[in-house]
């Protein structure tokens, strides 16, 4: 047995000097507070790492098909009314969503940026329940009111019984309305008086949009849509405006769900507009993103970065042009990110490394400072024999 206890002892690789021998200096004290403190640090340092999750981010190709991509957008315009605002989105599948309405909230703001009216289906006057007037004429007791469509209708006997169902029936043909003085519901709801009612106010509008995942754009214009020989252009003329300040504030602009760290570079942005006409265009490439936190949750949604062009005109000649465009288009590369911690054993070699490493440094400073501080003295007492 003891010559068992005599091997283990040759095998120690720490062997033991007599306190005798130890020689202990001011500067080896210093080092120790000083390496002691950095070592408490970077302990604290790894703790910190191991107990917080970390995100791991890769890079895939997006094989992802047939999923639509959600649009969440905040835009304020201080200086155009909400009548007057329209929203359409256009892929390049050939899908067009002109004058949305639905999941679209439109506010009314004074000049002072206060809210007004708030408007649930956002776009366009309001529709009249029980209009007094059949084409002309005073409605009959129990007689149902069908207004003409002046034209446009789609089928036979197709009723228009509100001024903005007259100019959607005009926008379906691909027809602009030259003057809504002639039609019979937009002078009866007093059009154009609630569109003088608003002059000088604002709009705020806010929702969602659910569009195919193709490049595509939306936009924010004054006047109804349509197309004109295969041209997108809006119809101003019923406003009887040749200047339209589309000055505004991107509050939000979001493609997909909220993750963590996510950052959206429109959020605030702030454009004024100085020339009578204009079109401000942001361009967008969108990046397909998933997020996995610890739990095992995962969210599908999307990044983007920006580029931004203004181009603007002298009045009258951007007429159907003018407005806020959002051009996107999709990015095939998908990033990833997953939450994760570090494993303890990662943890633990982590901690060894910083203790013996400090330690080590730590030791070749001290040597160092101690045989040179020895070399010095040697010196100086050989020139002080000299």
């Amino acid at each position: 047995m003891e010559g068992i206890m005599n091997k283990l002892r040759h095998l120690d690789a720490y062997p033991k000097v007599n306190e005798d021998f130890y020689s202990r200096t001011l500067s080896g004290g210093f080092i120790t507070l000083v390496s002691s403190v950095v070592m408490l640090l970077l302990f604290f340092s790894e703790i910190r790492l191991y107990l917080h999750p970390v995100v791991e981010t890769k890079l895939v190709v997006d094989t992802s098909r047939g999923e639509t991509l959600r649009i969440n957008f905040d835009v304020t315009f201080p200086a155009i009314a909400c009548s007057i605002l329209s929203l359409d989105a256009i892929d390049i599948s050939g899908g067009q969503h002109l004058d949305v309405k639905h999941d679209i909230v439109k506010k009314r703001l004074d000049v002072n940026g206060n809210v007004i009216e708030v408007r649930p289906d956002g776009v366009g006057s309001r529709k009249m329940e029980k209009p007094l007037q059949r084409q002309g004429g005073r409605l009959e007791h129990n007689e149902t009111y069908c207004g003409s469509c002046y034209g446009a209708e789609s089928i036979d006997g197709e009723c228009c019984n509100s001024c903005e169902e007259v100019r959607d029936a005009y926008r379906m043909k691909g027809w602009a309305m030259s003057n809504l003085d002639l039609i019979e519901q937009c002078k009866r709801e007093g059009f154009f008086q609630k569109i003088k009612d608003e002059e000088g106010e604002g709009c705020n509008i806010y929702g969602s949009l659910e569009v195919k995942k193709v490049a595509g754009n939306f936009h924010f214009a004054p006047g109804k849509s349509f197309d004109q020989s295969n041209i997108h252009v809006h119809d101003l003329q019923a406003f009887r405006k040749n200047r339209f300040n589309l000055s505004h504030t991107i509050n939000r602009l979001a493609f997909g769900d909220h993750f963590p760290g996510v950052v959206n570079p429109l959020d605030g942005v702030q454009r004024m507009q100085k020339q009578p006409i204009g079109m401000y265009q942001y361009f967008i490439k969108v990046v397909p993103t998933m997020y996995k936190d610890e739990n095992g949750h995962t969210i599908q949604t999307n990044q983007f970065s920006v580029t931004e062009h203004f181009k603007g005109a002298e009045r009258g000649l951007l007429d159907n042009l003018a407005g806020v465009f959002f051009i996107y288009d999709l990015s095939p590369i998908k990033v990833t990110f997953a939450e994760g911690h570090v494993s303890f054993l990662h943890f633990l070699t982590n901690v060894c490394a910083i203790v013996g490493g400090v330690f080590a440094v730590s030791g070749i400073i001290d040597s160092c400072i101690y045989h040179g501080q020895k070399a010095m003295e040697k010196k100086m007492e050989i020139g002080k024999f000299n």
